[in-house]
């Protein structure tokens, strides 16, 4: 197996990306204030994808060169999609395009939607009302992707990439997505690129926890980070941790890097594994924390905690925090600026509508440094 990279060893010879996200974009249909069945007008349209949200991070709010690659139908939404990823500033000539000509091209489909592009309904939730998601996914151009899709020695090897991630929703979603998000993470191994996955699972794409735990249990091995939620280790990896549902953050905590430290033992080419703990209260308020492993140094760089946070969406939380903690790794930071960029990014996604925040690099910095302090949020004016 190829030589897996640490954090220490990213590249900072030039490169064309600082990152490169391989993962699934699906158009996201917000009804605003009512939920999806009661929905008529005044929607608002997003883009986003649990992998590919990293890769809008790292460009907008970071402002580092970041590419998705993806898989879309040519189409209006397709071309939507395109759009807002360009507004965020992310490279997409990496996007694999299907046409609607039936031509009987590898990459053709009809124009009445027999393949199409990812949509989602979101409803974010209000008090006793909880955020619901509705998915039409299964037929998507990103879930029949593969390996062999992508020229990943050029992109790696002589276009140069400083940190890959994708994550554990692309591998559930098609049937070869998996041997896809594998076959980069070994090819970015031979190549010198720093590997990142989220977890990120999600019971509607696989209530087999099993088969999620196996797909990830062979991704792994070539992971120089691993990031996920507060339940992520169980469910996507099949570590359990003894803690009582429900625990404030500082009870949560120490039982947690005790199962932290066993992944770290179980596969020890990884130099970071960084965990987002959200205690929700109601769909508007959370408490937020934030933790992050550096196994080469057996140490611990913990994020001040946030308590019951008024949020107004609280998708792409774990996403913003591996962007943040990302960027700072490749600006150079030390790893508890790294978390706590992590963590403020997290909490600012929750605050902003939509997948990612469009915040810049300022605003994390002042949010990282209110929570730290205790202080409290001013006007700007």
């Amino acid at each position: 197996m190829a030589n897996v990279i640490t954090y220490k060893q990213i590249k900072t010879s030039e490169c064309e990306y600082d990152g490169a996200s391989l993962g699934e974009v699906m158009l996201r249909i917000d009804p605003r204030d009512v939920p999806t069945a009661r929905a008529r007008d005044n929607l608002r349209i997003f883009q986003g994808g649990g992998e590919t949200n990293i890769a809008c991070g790292l460009a907008h709010t970071f402002g580092l060169r970041s590419a998705v690659l993806t898989a879309l139908v040519d189409d209006p939404v397709g071309e939507n999609i395109r759009n807002q990823l360009r507004e965020a500033g992310v490279d997409v000539s990496n996007i694999l395009w299907w046409n609607t000509r039936g031509d009987g091209s590898p990459y053709s489909t009809d124009a009445k939607g027999s393949l199409h592009n990812g949509i989602n309904f979101t409803y974010v939730g209000a008090g006793a009302l909880p955020s619901h998601t509705t998915y039409y996914r299964a037929h998507s151009a990103a879930a029949q992707m593969k390996p062999g899709d992508f020229d990943f020695d050029e992109l790696f090897g002589e276009r140069g990439v400083r940190v890959f991630n994708t994550g554990g929703i692309l591998t559930l979603i098609g049937p070869r997505t998996a041997d896809l998000a594998i076959e980069a993470a070994q090819k970015a191994a031979e190549h010198g690129v720093f590997v990142c996955a989220d977890l990120n699972y999600r019971s509607k794409v696989e209530p087999n926890k099993e088969r999620a735990r196996a797909i990830n249990q062979r991704l792994a091995p070539y992971l120089g980070m691993l990031v996920g939620n507060d339940s992520d280790l169980s469910d996507a990896l099949g570590y359990d941790t003894e803690v009582e549902k429900g625990a404030p953050f500082e009870e949560w905590l120490p039982p947690y890097q005790e199962t932290i430290k066993r992944v770290a033992a179980d596969f020890p080419k990884m130099s970071l594994i960084g965990a987002q703990w959200r205690g929700a209260h109601n769909a508007d308020n959370v408490s937020w924390g934030a933790t992050l492993y550096d196994a080469l140094e057996d140490e611990w760089h913990t994020a001040a905690l946030r308590p019951r946070i008024p949020i107004r969406d609280r998708t792409g939380g774990g996403d913003s925090f591996a962007s943040g903690v990302l960027a700072g790794l490749l600006k150079g930071k030390d790893l508890q600026t790294a978390v706590n960029w992590g963590a403020a990014h997290g909490i600012l996604v929750q605050e902003t509508p939509g997948d990612i925040t469009m915040v810049n690099q300022a605003a994390v910095e002042a949010e990282a440094s209110r929570a730290q302090t205790g202080g409290g949020v001013k006007a700007s004016r």
